[in-house]
């Protein structure tokens, strides 16, 4: 299941109940942001969410605007290197 049809991981997240501008800064990512992702159960899903989904912004499963766009692109670069 896509992120878009399964979203049961939000109720496991650590950042339930937590302020979401702490998520969503305006300019420097907040480290406190990604304490709260690390050990979360739903890190994984949260990620993978954000990737399928195209998030521009925000900490989705504790990485940066700039973190998911590094990790998109490498994994452009893989599935290209698997298909050739």
């Amino acid at each position: 299941m896509s992120g878009m049809e399964d979203r049961g991981w939000q109720a496991r997240a650590n950042c339930m109940g937590v302020d979401p501008d702490l998520f969503f800064p305006s300019a420097r990512v907040d480290p406190r942001s990604q304490r709260v992702c690390r050990g979360c159960v739903a890190r994984e899903d949260c990620l993978e969410y954000a990737l399928d989904n195209g998030e521009k912004f925000g900490i989705w499963g504790g990485m940066s605007e700039r973190e998911r766009r590094r990790l998109r692109r490498a994994r452009a670069i893989e599935r290209r290197a698997q298909a050739s």
